[in-house]
């Protein structure tokens, strides 16, 4: 299946990144636009499956697909930019800056939410016939999720918000681990299995996705969740968005680069 070195897919982590810093605005969030749509909707997907079938694992065995769409069409995630851009500044590759890393990050995330935000309006439409009438089962398991994953986390203080931010860690080593899946092969299939076998785990386990959580709140509060756009944002939001910081680069970007771009010399043997 055309598999690929570390030493390899790596150096192609921090290609990756640079490409990504001097990316045109337009570009950059068209494609973050694309991949939060594309997100938003596999995750009401898989919601739905697991909902009308009651199998939790079924759902998460197919939420999976709009990853692999999105990455395979070389569309932005947050989560992803999180990994790979920082790895071009820390290779000190001519040109990208602290500034330009913040820029990529600022347009993903604009991009990305107003792609999650756009598909939650759809779904709430297309759900409540125009808003004439209630959503039923999935809106309302959506609204309890919404609720449960801000006030629930409120209720635990300090505790709870640490809660979120180490769930936006666990989130973001799974889900890099799958964007580098995209990069360990020449084969789309081998790709497809790399990605799928991470951000499935995630998704099962319940960890906490920036991008995710941009189409659930809006959606869920659409649909009837009690909550406000402060709960979203303190008890939510921002933790995850950190959370995901810190996986995507101390869990996955880092590690391979200091072992497979920044080698130590090996150990000489007596």
């Amino acid at each position: 299946m055309a598999y690929i070195e570390p030493s390899e897919f790596v150096t192609k982590m921090v290609d990756s990144g640079e490409q990504k810093v001097y990316m045109s605005t337009k570009d950059t969030l068209i494609r973050a636009f694309m991949a939060g749509a594309i997100l938003g909707l596999a995750a009401i997907f898989a919601i739905t499956v697991a909902t009308k079938t009651g199998s939790p694992i079924l759902g998460a065995c197919l939420f999976p697909v709009g990853f692999i769409m999105l990455y395979l069409m070389k569309f932005d995630l947050l989560t992803g930019v999180f990994t790979l851009v920082p790895l071009a500044l820390i290779d000190k590759r001519p040109g990208v800056t602290f500034g330009g890393v913040m820029r990529n990050w600022g347009l993903v995330f604009i991009g990305n939410f107003g792609g999650a935000l756009t598909t939650a309006f759809f779904m709430s439409f297309i759900l409540t016939y125009g808003y004439s009438t209630d959503g039923g089962a999935i809106a309302a398991k959506v609204a309890s999720i919404g609720e449960s994953r801000t006030l629930g986390y409120q209720e635990h203080g300090i505790g709870g918000w640490l809660t979120i931010f180490i769930r936006g860690m666990l989130c973001n080593w799974m889900v890099s681990m799958g964007v580098v899946g995209a990069l360990i092969s020449t084969s789309a299939g081998a790709k497809m299995a790399a990605m799928w076998m991470p951000v499935m785990l995630f998704f099962f386990m319940g960890f906490e996705h920036s991008i995710v959580n941009m189409f659930l709140f809006p959606f869920s509060m659409i649909m009837g969740g009690d909550f406000t756009v402060y709960d979203y944002l303190i008890w939510n939001e921002i933790p995850t968005v950190l959370g995901n910081l810190a996986g995507g680069l101390f869990l996955v970007g880092l590690p391979l680069y200091l072992t497979h771009v920044k080698t130590s010399p090996n150990r000489k043997l007596a």
